[in-house]
């Protein structure tokens, strides 16, 4: 059966509590059993059934460089200098994404504050012109991608904005408020039972699946297929 258990939500919380690298080596063992073992189960079990998707979605079971994220906080350019992060990520990208960048689907595993996330967040700036050139050349598209009421009945599109309207498009444009998104991606926040259940890998699988036409739109936006 493939599902977090209440283990994994009690050590992210004590994690939090304890976030020192002599107290992740005593605990290493908890954070085995009860997130890192779980997730890559987890990512094997959505994999068999990620095209239902879309094909070119991966899932990657390896416990570095693939669809689980490190638990390791990247501290080089950042005041807060603990060690670990007190939430797990699991993203399934693109085939032609090399980084937690591409479009893709995302699971947040944190107490409290779980969700499922979908799009591109945060795309480099050939990919992110490459998105808003899509959405001004086809807002009809973008419309009926983002607007399709199964997707707005759990999704909300997220991320950060320009206060402005980026260079080189219409200030005038009739999405001109979605032409400055930075981050292409919508989420819908879960209980932890969603976590917990014995149907987690349908119940993930059931709640993205209207979104595919959304990250259609991006694929195709970005000139890969879908």
């Amino acid at each position: 059966m493939t599902r977090f258990s209440r283990e994994t939500f009690r050590f992210l919380s004590d994690l939090a509590a304890n976030n020192r690298r002599d107290w992740f080596d005593q605990n290493r063992d908890r954070y085995e059993r009860h997130v890192r073992e779980p997730a890559q189960e987890f990512i094997v079990a959505v994999g068999e059934r990620l095209d239902d998707i879309s094909p070119q979605l991966r899932a990657d079971p390896r416990p570095v460089g693939g669809s689980l994220f490190r638990i390791y906080r990247d501290v080089r350019f950042s005041k807060d200098k603990s060690p670990f992060k007190t939430a797990s990520g699991i993203q399934f990208r693109h085939a032609a994404g090399k980084d937690a960048h591409a479009p893709g689907l995302y699971l947040h595993i944190e107490p409290r504050n779980c969700f499922v996330g979908m799009g591109a967040w945060r795309p480099a700036g050939p990919a992110l012109r490459a998105i808003r050139e899509g959405l001004a050349a086809d807002p009809g598209g973008w419309r009926e991608a983002v607007n399709d009421p199964a997707f707005k009945r759990s999704f909300e599109l997220g991320g950060e904005s320009l206060m402005r309207p980026p260079r080189g498009f219409d200030p005038e444009h009739p999405l001109v408020e979605d032409l400055k998104r930075k981050d292409f991606v919508a989420f819908a926040a879960v209980p932890q039972a969603f976590l917990t259940g014995a149907d987690l890998v349908d119940d993930f699988l059931s709640l993205c699946a209207p979104g595919r036409p959304f990250l259609q739109f991006l694929c195709t936006a970005l000139g890969v297929p879908f």
